[in-house]
């Protein structure tokens, strides 16, 4: 039987696997049109996967791809990378040659009149790049005369927008001709998770095939990595269920160790101030790509363009991970909020919450202790990122130990925007939605409260509180205030919490 391939390219006779149908019509496309073009896209996107079903597309209509990697050639001769291109030339079409040059290597394809072949290079930022530029030139001038020789197209892929190095005006790679692979959509998802279904006989509630697509946003290497983690932990049920998708999700994002997370954090922490304004505030930043901060964070997977041309979070596991990852853990303050939780004190006789008892002590709890404690700095005692952080997380550390106090539940929603945390809290069986987020402008405090109602009614929770960070020394509209209102058959309760940047 079939599994879930988290490592490497898929091979379809061992694990589920997707056709990407339109794009591999697009690439045929190009090939036959004797273009040279790029596949770019982020990793784990499923490039490799891609190319390989490109070749044996192209195995089927008598032309002769070969792929091959170059990644750490960084230090490499040409007579070496050619010795590998040799090899795979051999082992994939039987063609046996013997390069040792950039000079015979154009020899040998001028000379060749009767194949049509197909040069796929992964991982092309790894070539050498004393080497590149004189590639580069080579396929230049081959792809001029390319209707006379056998090298019908040069396939370069990689993870960094290479278009932007190797573009110019004599370059084949036009701008036009790069070749996207994107993320898996909805149905694509469905699709994957159906063959394991079908071959396996075990079922995904709907509900959990919902959230995998959710929260990966349908990044093929993390959606295979949620499906197979769900089936290795459930090997004997019939049906894997919305409870094991949650204790997936809390693996995922506490304990996992994830390679391509890894990278995205080390990443992130080069432009914190930048990702925590994404984090953290409302600011609508125009994407983009070249600006460095907005160009590091895209080609690793973390950012895209959105439907308005803002940057906003590709991936909510990412943003998920990325908030944890920022969030100053060695404050001390968890203990100091749950010293004053008496939990008989929030419920009343018949055992109904007082939620405003909790707003109430969090207000207090501000007034004793503000924001410093949650502003993280360096070995220099220097404050990193941005102060607006420091209220987001204040209220998360206030609440999670509350919660914990009154033996709630409390987890996150995957939700893709910006500027907020969302969070679903559980206790004694009421059951809410809180948005907190930092004022922006009154355009902004309304739509949020439209925003919340739609998310309440999408997972059929009754009621919203919508927490927003105010400064106290400024004078707002009218509109601006704490009240109940009904908005699209949700309660929504806003509350405000002011707080003081000159005492910050």
């Amino acid at each position: 039987m079939r599994y879930f391939n988290t490592s490497g390219p898929n091979i379809p006779n061992e694990h589920y696997t997707i056709e990407r149908k339109k794009q591999l019509t697009e690439g045929i496309s190009l090939v036959q049109k004797s273009r040279y073009f790029t596949i770019w896209a982020p990793r784990q996107t499923g490039k490799s996967t891609f190319f390989r079903q490109l070749a044996i597309t192209l195995n089927k209509i008598n032309y002769h791809p070969v792929f091959f990697s170059v990644e750490g050639f960084n230090d490499y001769s040409v007579a070496d990378i050619f010795d590998s291109f040799c090899r795979e030339l051999r082992q994939q079409q039987q063609i046996d040659w013997e390069i040792g040059s950039l000079k015979e290597f154009e020899q040998k394809i001028s000379n060749c009149k009767d194949k049509k072949l197909v040069i796929i290079i992964d991982e092309i930022e790894g070539l050498n790049p004393k080497i590149f530029g004189q590639f580069l030139h080579t396929i230049r001038n081959l792809y001029h005369t390319r209707h006379n020789h056998c090298l019908k197209s040069v396939v370069l892929v990689g993870v960094s927008n290479i278009l932007g190095i190797i573009q110019d005006n004599a370059s084949p790679f036009n701008i036009a001709d790069n070749l996207g692979v994107p993320y898996f959509t909805k149905d694509e998802v469905f699709e994957l998770l159906h063959q394991h279904e079908t071959e396996s006989t075990q079922l995904f509630e709907e509900k959990v095939k919902e959230k995998i697509y959710q929260i990966t946003a349908g990044q093929p290497g993390l959606v295979n990595g949620f499906a197979k983690v769900l089936v290795d932990r459930n090997p004997d049920k019939k049906i894997v269920d919305y409870d094991d998708y949650l204790i997936v999700e809390d693996w995922y994002l506490t304990e996992a160790i994830d390679k391509n997370f890894a990278n995205i954090l080390n990443q992130a922490k080069k432009v914190r101030t930048f990702v925590e304004r994404l984090l953290f505030t409302d600011d609508e930043i125009p994407f983009d790509i070249d600006r460095e901060s907005i160009k590091l964070l895209h080609t690793n997977g973390l950012i895209k363009k959105d439907t308005k041309g803002n940057v906003t979070f590709w991936v909510p596991f990412y943003k998920k991970r990325l908030y944890k990852a920022f969030y100053p853990y060695t404050n001390g303050e968890k203990s100091e909020i749950a010293a004053d939780i008496y939990a008989p004190e929030f419920f009343d006789k018949k055992g109904k919450f007082k939620l405003n008892k909790l707003i109430n002590n969090y207000k207090a709890y501000v007034k004793r202790r503000g924001f410093k404690p949650f502003l993280e700095k360096d070995e220099n005692g220097n404050i990193i990122g941005i102060k607006e952080s420091s209220l987001i997380y204040s209220f998360e550390t206030f609440i999670t130990a509350s919660v914990e106090e009154l033996s709630g539940k409390i987890y996150r929603e995957a939700d893709t925007g910006l500027g907020k945390s969302d969070m679903i809290i559980n206790i004694n069986g009421y059951e809410f939605l809180i948005e907190t987020k930092v004022y922006y402008s009154p355009k902004k405090f309304l739509q949020g409260k439209e925003q919340l109602a739609y998310y309440c009614k999408s997972l059929d929770l009754e009621t919203g509180i919508y927490l927003v960070f105010i400064k106290s020394n400024k004078k707002f509209p009218d509109i601006i205030k704490e009240q109940t209102e009904n908005i699209k058959n949700i309660k929504i309760i806003t509350y405000l919490i002011e707080y003081d940047e000159d005492k910050w």
